[in-house]
């Protein structure tokens, strides 16, 4: 089972963040910063999976990441899941944010969160906001082109 999904960037800094679990907001940070520590040491040349820290549901717990230029896409998981399928499943979701984005970065991820799919606002919320009634705006102006343009 997929406990939580952590992008942050080289600095430790969050991007993306998804906790299927629920934590408080100190947990979640401390979590966000065992997280980067543990995966941010890791030469490159190791493999992609480590045992996870002590905070997600204790050693039960996997960290599967990938880093990709300035960012890290880290799944936490329990011993269920497979390493390699959930490696493809990362791979699959940065190919889908490049084709939504035209090549994603950073700066994609930190301005345009609702279409990266980890929308801030509670999905009534945003339905709330969608079915607003606002007053008509006149849509027709009747003018005569001719009028304004010299050039007609």
């Amino acid at each position: 089972m997929i406990k939580a999904i952590l992008v942050f960037n080289n600095h430790g800094k969050p991007r993306l963040i998804r906790f299927y679990q629920r934590f408080s907001e100190d947990m979640q940070q401390q979590i966000i910063r065992e997280t980067f520590h543990l995966v941010s040491r890791r030469d490159e040349n190791v493999c992609n999976f480590l045992e996870g820290g002590s905070l997600i549901g204790g050693s039960d717990y996997k960290l599967i990441y990938r880093h990709y230029a300035t960012l890290y896409f880290v799944f936490c998981v329990d011993s269920s899941e497979s390493e390699l399928g959930i490696l493809d499943l990362i791979q699959v979701f940065v190919e889908t944010l490049d084709k939504c984005f035209e090549n994603v970065c950073e700066l994609d991820l930190i301005f345009h969160m609702d279409k990266a799919g980890f929308s801030a606002a509670p999905a009534r919320a945003v339905s709330a906001v969608k079915n607003i009634n606002l007053p008509e705006i006149p849509r027709t102006i009747n003018m005569k082109v001719s009028n304004l343009s010299p050039f007609v």
